[in-house]
């Protein structure tokens, strides 16, 4: 795939900036970020690019299309290349299953929830640019990185090839269910029962993170925290980050107080 002549390539206009120093700056955030993926960008631009939210717009002094001054269209990419190599992905390690049930585990598999977890487990948020003064809630920042994570990868596909984008996606999605592990329909759903009872009390969602992870690489444990609103609600450890999600969330069910009376609004 060649890269179109996008406003971030290299000899494109310049951006006349009213935040230089965060101008400045990203590009070694960008850097940073590749460095620590073990990429090697031959157009740094798409990187900085990728990571350049719509926020930063209003900082701004620019002929060019906003189109291309931020991350949308690699994220529109992105999605593609996303969605594609997780089709593949599915398609290769359960070769039986029906194409209505490949649907929705890839829906389940690619879901924004565990776009954001991905970005976090690369520091993608401290790579981010986004706009002078901006302090989005935290829906907001994970739709930021939803959306980063989608724009780096399409950047990827553009630099150095689809393959080697799917390549890449390949190894999260590896992570997230293990080689052919994916769960029969009508299993047990920890994590969507949670989701459910805290939407329908608080009308919010909880958020997991990986707090520690231990052994080899072929025989990973991996120990999982689910937090709402700053509190633990339940941790669990598992040979996968999913299975050890489960864990948590079967933990923070079991720690729930019962729903109130009828007619009782729980508290918020």
């Amino acid at each position: 795939m060649t890269a179109p002549a996008e406003h971030g390539s290299v000899g494109g206009k310049s951006r006349r900036s009213r935040n230089p120093l965060g101008i400045r700056t990203r590009g070694k955030r960008a850097a940073a970020l590749a460095e620590r993926l073990g990429l090697r960008f031959g157009n740094p631009a798409l990187l900085e690019l990728a990571l350049t939210h719509r926020s930063t717009l209003n900082d701004l002094s620019d002929d060019a299309p906003q189109a291309t001054l931020t991350n949308e269209r690699l994220e529109f990419l992105g999605d593609a290349v996303l969605g594609l190599a997780a089709s593949k992905f599915l398609y290769a390690t359960d070769p039986e299953a029906p194409e209505g049930v490949l649907t929705q585990r890839r829906v389940g598999l690619v879901r924004a929830e565990s776009l954001v977890r991905w970005a976090r487990e690369i520091g993608l948020a401290e790579a981010l640019t986004v706009g002078r003064g901006e302090r989005p809630g935290e829906g907001a920042r994970d739709r930021m990185l939803a959306g980063a994570f989608e724009a780096l990868i399409g950047a990827i596909a553009l630099d150095q090839g689809d393959a080697v984008a799917e390549r890449f996606v390949t190894g999260f999605l590896e992570q997230e269910v293990g080689e052919g592990d994916a769960e029969p329909e009508g299993a047990a759903n920890p994590k969507g029962d949670l989701q459910m009872a805290l939407q329908a009390r608080h009308r919010a969602s909880p958020i997991y993170r990986v707090v520690d992870t231990a052994g080899p690489d072929h025989q990973r444990v991996f120990t999982v925290e689910v937090v709402f609103r700053g509190e633990t609600l339940g941790s669990g450890t598992g040979g996968s980050k999913r299975e050890a999600e489960q864990r948590a969330a079967e933990a923070a069910l079991a720690a729930l107080e019962p729903d109130p009376p009828e007619g009782e609004t729980p508290a918020d």
